[in-house]
This record gives structure tokens, sequence and C-alpha cells, in this order.
């Protein structure tokens, strides 16, 4: 059963007024709300990590246990779509190339492929759906087409020492698999990021197709819900706001990382919870908690 006095403090703080501050009567944002949140859930049990880089000085604005390695979900697949984007620009691989699903890369969860009837898609639309819904059976496709050791091997060349995708995403996780699909730390995972929105990651070229793909993305369910902008279209700069962002979930696992410019500057940030994920309450107070570090990100660049 849901606790319902906690759900009925969460809905009156989400919808209190958040009172308006005009930028000569604010002190520069001081990030307090991340601090309160995430400090309550690393209090209740929870192990907790946050990072954010100012896109413009490179200082980091943000460091909560930002070293220490946790289970991310699905923002690993984000170290898939930097190989797949690498190939592409070195012309290993034709963008217009079909790839093909089988019975052996079928999975449940995220993503839209299993639905489709088309059996085949060139592989951009491939990276696009991965991109766009974290589509799990385009992931294994991917991984199937490029091998995880390629995944591994630039991982390492990018200098990733606490950051990896660990498998291919699998229904059940047996003793002789890997226990998670990815790991990460999000010291590493917000310097990723930022590396992305300038263009150094391999080059400018594969950095920004990457973040096109991940622009498309339509999980703005965690430190995104803050930000007020369209789930279903986000490309284009709204209210001087414009965001790429990558998400991951599982059971007991909320991650979230990603790139927000707004009319003063831009961030870059990473935020990985693990949590016991005992009741529909406990997994209330983390994504508030998530989105109480959306509204101080939102307020750092507006």
């Amino acid at each position: 059963m849901v606790d319902a006095p906690v759900l009925t403090g969460r809905r009156a703080r989400v919808q209190e007024a958040r009172a308006p501050r005009h930028r000569s009567e604010r002190a520069e944002p001081s990030f307090s709300g991340t601090f309160q949140a995430l400090g309550e859930l690393a209090y209740s049990g929870a192990q907790v990590s946050a990072s954010a880089i100012d896109l413009d000085s490179d200082e980091r604005i943000v460091s909560i246990d930002d070293r220490i390695v946790l289970p991310t979900a699905s923002v690993g697949k984000i170290l898939l779509l930097i190989e797949v984007s690498a190939r592409l620009s070195e012309q290993a691989v034709p963008a217009i190339e079909v790839l093909a699903k089988t019975s052996k890369d079928a999975v449940g969860d995220s993503g839209l492929w299993r639905h489709l009837q088309a059996r085949s898609l060139p592989l951009a639309d491939v990276a696009t759906l991965v991109g766009a819904t974290s589509d799990n059976l385009a992931t294994n496709v991917l991984l199937r087409e490029v091998g995880l050791d390629a995944v591994r091997a630039r991982t390492e060349d990018l200098g990733l020492l606490r950051t990896a995708l660990l498998d291919l995403v699998r229904d059940t996780r047996g003793p002789d698999d890997a226990p998670q699909l990815s790991v990460g730390s999000t010291a590493e995972l917000s310097w990723l990021f930022a590396a992305l929105a300038r263009g150094q990651v391999v080059d400018a070229l594969t950095s920004s197709r990457v973040l096109g793909w991940l622009s498309l993305n339509t999980d703005l369910s965690m430190v995104a819900s803050a930000f007020g902008v369209d789930p279903l279209s986000h490309r284009g700069v709204d209210h001087g706001l414009q965001l790429v962002n990558k998400t991951g979930t599982d059971v007991g696992v909320r991650s979230e990382a990603g790139i927000l410019r707004g009319p003063r500057r831009g961030i870059a940030y990473a935020v990985s919870v693990q949590f016991s994920d005992r009741s529909i309450a406990a997994r209330l107070r983390v994504l508030e908690a998530l989105r109480v570090t959306g509204f101080d990100l939102l307020e750092y660049v507006h």
C-alpha cells in the first residue's frame, strides 16, 4: 500500500508555487536543494552521486560522491552510439547499411522496434531508435554489428576508467552474465557530455551525430522533468532552453546525464541513484529528488 501522507506531502511540495526571482535580486545559484534532496536519499540508505560542469568555464559546479561507480542502466548505451558514430565518420560502415533483427536480439521493455513490422532498418535508423526510445532490441542489433569489445576499446580510448557498457540487454541476468547493463561515475559522465557539447568526442562530426540521436530522447521523467520542455519535440530552443539527455532505468536504479543550455549559460550534468525499490513511495522520493536537482540546474542556466 502507498504511504498516503508521503504522497500527499510530495504533491504539496511539487505544486507549491516557486517564487520568481529577478536576476538582479538573486544570489548565484547554490544547488542547496540538490544537496538536501540527495542527502535525504543517502540518509535513508540510497547511494547517490551527482556532478555538474559549467560548459563555458569548465568549472565543476556540483560534486557529490561523483567518483563512485554506480549502476547506470541504459545511460551506458551512449558508449555504443559513440562507437557507431565514429565508424560512420571513418566511413567504416555506411549509414544506409541495412541491419536485420533476429530472434537472438529479441528483448522486452523499452523501445519501439519490437512492436514494428519492419524486419530490417538502415544502421542510422537503428541508432536513432536507441537515442529516441532507448530501444533495447535496436541496442542488441547494433552490438551484434560493432561488437562489445570495440565499444570497450573506444571507451578506454576516451579515458573513461569508471564508466562502461558491460553487456548486451537481457530480460534476465544469470550468474554468468554481467550483473548490470552499464556502470559509471557521474564525474566521467558529466565530462563526457561536456566533451560532446564541445565536439571533442573523437571529432566534431562524431560528437554532433551522437547529440543528434540523443536530442530525440523521449524520457524526461527524472532530472529533465523540471525543465518544462515537450518530451516528444525538444530539438530546438524552447523558452531559451535546449536539452540533450540520456536516462537509465532499472529496478532500484535511476540515472540521467545530459546537457542543458539556457539564456545565461550551459551546463553538463549527471546524477545516479541506487536505492531499495520496495514501494511506489520510495520510488517517488527518488524521482522527486531528481526533479529538485533539475530545478537547480534550470535556475543556474536561466
